[in-house]
């Protein structure tokens, strides 16, 4: 794959067309173009622009958790036991395998990886934390933060 450049230079019509798709993932690109003021044609062409450049990964459902009964989200904050150089690859495969396992990241820092877990209600939570979270391999350290409101969850940008 061709590298693309570090920065992708935006001009008012991309920012325009950004603003409504993400405020509104679901447009059709004519409801779009009609949104940002340009032909299907030009918001066809720039969307394609924007996708080939990386900028638009992809559009995408965002399923409320909690619409479906799941009231208890978690974020875990783990410390791995570094002395096998395999920590991290192990410890990510198993946390993969956990569903109720919905965002995995890593750091630089004191906190190596973090997990965010949903659970049906406190009872669920102390199961799947028992049986599927602490088993995990190579934790030496585990400080879990429970998720009392959202108050901003944006991708949006300034544009």
């Amino acid at each position: 794959m061709v590298q693309l450049l570090a920065k992708f230079m935006l001009d008012d019509t991309d920012r325009r067309l950004l603003r409504h798709l993400l405020a509104e993932p679901a447009l059709s690109t004519a409801e779009l173009a009609g949104r940002a003021g340009v032909t299907t044609a030009t918001c066809w062409r720039r969307l394609e622009k924007l996708t080939e450049a990386g900028v638009i990964r992809s559009r995408q459902a965002v399923i409320d958790w909690r619409a479906l009964g799941y009231a208890v989200e978690v974020s875990l904050r783990f410390t791995l036991d570094k002395t096998d150089p395999r920590a991290f690859d192990q410890f990510i495969l198993a946390a993969r395998e956990v569903p109720e396992v919905i965002g995995i990241e890593t750091f630089l820092g004191r906190v190596d990886l973090r997990l965010n877990v949903i659970a049906r209600d406190m009872g669920h939570w102390t199961e799947v934390y028992r049986t599927r979270i602490l088993p995990l391999p190579h934790i030496a350290e585990v400080e879990a933060l429970m998720l009392v409101s959202t108050i901003k969850d944006s991708a949006g940008l300034p544009l």
